[in-house]
């Protein structure tokens, strides 16, 4: 596989001399508030693409003011923001912000799921619903108070499912935690909700797992309607038999039914969800050997790229150099060779029959053609990436993308001195046999952020831009990063949004944005400290408003981003536009060509009835025969295909 340079590092000469030669899109203040203006976009259809494709310089976000915090006087442990931070924005806007209310202000906001009008966001203490029917002016619906750290959350029709790992999780929601290290009081697992009424969520249910659960998938099985399953993805020590009988942390082959190497996967019968039980424990990672790691290296350190692979099955074995980390948990019966014992975290894509499991040491491609019984179909592991922490599929389940949670999240890890593939994501493609992959980049938001901020890959989403890869995603304080990976050997950064310190002392630093996904025209970023942002795009040179509109018109019903689903657009003259304006970003057809195009499709759109069918039927069959002589007959055989979906 291909190598990566051994010194690109994120210094300020090599992020200034890698903006030089671009010009400004949409100006940005580094010194307060959120940044203003942007260039006028040219009218929907009218023509040419007129935006520079420039980008900010110097970057905005480096030197961007700190905020303050101060304690509340009745409750020492929660901080709430005395000054804001400066911010800055290019090809993005802040549309609102939403502070936490009473319970949850101070306490670490989590992910967020999403159901017709509302986003459930997960709070360590609990969870909060917000009504987004008005977008810019999002309103607190409910909120329930039910500790258990991190309280992962997802839906799935009239249910809302909610993580808990911590040891101080109880089963009646109470905040008093559990003192005694053996407690028949005790919760770590699954908790679900009966949300057919939002505002008045019932408690219906728990499922006790042994490992606790940090994060969870649900998974839907396209053959079984009667049930979803759920994938349990847990990082802490495996609970006491005492606790919870048939619990082990013992090397497999002392005890087979241990919990070491295995995900837990739950069945929820959705006639009855109280009937809800652990069906499989998928041994998804056993016979890994430790993978390489870049744990305890510094920034002086040499980068060596080192990626290996498992065969398919149980049997596949991975490994390689590179410096090991501290070897598994457990009663010290597992040997130090062995690679994870769990996952961090898993994305399934069940259109593809495909899920990627972030796994610590490993990134494990799966299939799920069986949901109740995944199975390893390859694992992947790098010397430079520390913690696989989540997993991304394109939209047509040919590449994937892997973060590198390293620091486990609270660590800076975008100083000038880190290196640019530390703390990043990992790009691949997939086979066609769906059963390898292959790396092929790296991506990293590429401003570098101060001592106090910590900042590494954390979660996203792709946004439904027609015939391309873009993603936005969480960097905790290093903001929020858009970028285009439709070329996956060089990923682009085309919008950011960035705050300074939460706190000029440091005292904030587990701060930032958790997640930020896009969900039906506007993207949603659960801000640790300060609540929910809301994001929508702006046109620019990398994103035309055409594109824009287009992804507006793709919809979910509900939305759990670690359970991806197919995006589709509907027919529309604006999805015909965005493919007009990639071709003629890519050179596809010459400006004569693209001009006439315009102009006979605006033609059509002025028709009604048959007289535009008629039009519309013709002009996509000349656009067939065009396309085999463009320059990009792809996208122009896409252009002719959504033209002739608009005269049916």
């Amino acid at each position: 596989m291909a190598s990566v340079s051994t010194t690109r590092r994120l210094t300020a000469a090599l992020l200034t001399a890698s903006l030089a030669g671009v010009t400004l899109y949409a100006s940005a203040c580094a010194s307060s508030g959120s940044s203003g203006g942007s260039t006028a976009a040219a009218p929907s259809g009218s023509g040419r693409i007129t935006m520079s494709p420039e980008k900010p310089s110097p970057d905005p976000r480096i030197g961007l003011r700190a905020g303050t915090t101060q304690k509340y006087a009745k409750d020492t442990t929660k901080r709430q923001v005395l000054t804001r931070a400066a911010e800055t924005e290019w090809n993005m806007h802040l549309v609102k912000s939403m502070e936490p209310n009473g319970p949850f202000v101070g306490v670490t906001h989590s992910d967020l799921a999403f159901r017709g009008n509302y986003i459930v966001q997960g709070n360590y203490d609990g969870y909060e619903v917000w009504d987004i029917s008005n977008p810019r002016s999002p309103s607190l619906y409910h909120e329930v108070v039910c500790r258990g750290s991190q309280s992962d959350v997802s839906v799935y029709k009239n249910l809302i499912f909610v993580s808990g790992e911590a040891t101080s999780g109880r089963l009646d929601c109470g905040l008093s935690g559990i003192p005694d290290s053996v407690s028949k009081d005790r919760f770590r697992g699954i908790r679900i909700f009966d949300a057919t009424d939002l505002k008045n969520p019932k408690y219906i249910y728990s499922v006790q797992t042994c490992r606790g659960s940090h994060t969870h998938t649900v998974v839907e099985d396209p053959n079984d309607k009667n049930n979803v399953y759920i994938y349990v993805s847990g990082s802490s020590a495996v609970r006491s038999p005492t606790e919870l009988a048939g619990c082990s942390d013992l090397d497999p082959s002392l005890d087979p039914n241990s919990e070491l190497f295995k995900i837990e996967v739950i069945q929820v019968p959705l006639a009855n969800p109280m009937n809800s039980k652990v069906v499989t424990k998928a041994p998804i990672l056993a016979e890994l050997n430790r993978a390489p790691t870049n744990a305890g290296r510094t920034a002086s350190d040499s980068i060596d790229r080192v990626a290996t692979a498992a065969a398919a099955g149980r049997g596949g074995r991975a490994g390689g150099g590179g410096r090991g980390g501290p070897p598994p948990g457990g009663r010290g019966a597992v040997p130090a060779n062995r690679g994870p014992v769990q996952c961090h975290d898993i994305t399934v894509y069940p259109a593809v029959g495909m899920a990627g499991g972030a796994c610590g040491g490993y990134g494990v491609l799966l299939d799920i053609s069986k949901p109740a019984a995944p199975v390893r179909a390859y694992a992947a592991a790098d010397s430079n990436m520390s913690f696989w922490h989540s997993a991304t599929f394109n939209n047509d389940g040919t590449k994937m993308l892997f973060s590198d949670e390293w620091g486990g999240g609270s660590a800076p890890r975008c100083r000038a001195s880190d290196h640019y593939e530390w703390g990043a994501d990992a790009l691949f493609t997939i086979a066609a046999d769906k059963k390898s992959t292959s790396f092929k980049s790296y991506y990293k938001m590429p401003a570098a952020q101060t001592q106090f901020e910590n900042c590494v890959a954390h979660n996203g989403s792709l946004i439904p831009i027609p015939g391309r890869d873009i993603m936005v995603q969480a960097w905790y304080q290093g903001g929020v990063s858009i970028f285009d990976w439709s070329d996956v050997a060089h990923p682009k950064e085309i919008a950011f949004h960035d705050r300074g310190p939460y706190d000029v002392t440091g005292a904030g630093a587990n701060a930032g944005s958790w997640s930020v996904y896009w969900y039906n025209g506007y993207m949603y970023s659960s801000e640790i400290g300060r609540g929910l942002d809301v994001f929508e795009l702006q046109p620019s040179a990398f994103l035309s408003q055409n594109e824009i509109d287009a992804a507006k018109t793709s919809h979910f019903d509900y939305l759990n981003v670690q359970g991806q689903q197919k995006m589709t657009w509907p027919p529309s003259f604006s999805l015909s536009r965005a493919y007009l304006d990639q071709l003629e970003r890519s050179a596809g057809y010459t400006a004569a060509k693209l001009a006439s195009i315009r102009a006979e499709l605006a033609a059509a759109e002025k028709l009604s009835g048959q007289p535009r069918k008629d039009a519309l039927t013709k002009m996509a069959t000349a656009l067939h025969t065009d396309a085999r002589g463009s320059s990009d007959a792809t996208t122009a055989h896409k252009l002719a295909f959504s033209v002739g979906d608009l005269g049916k």
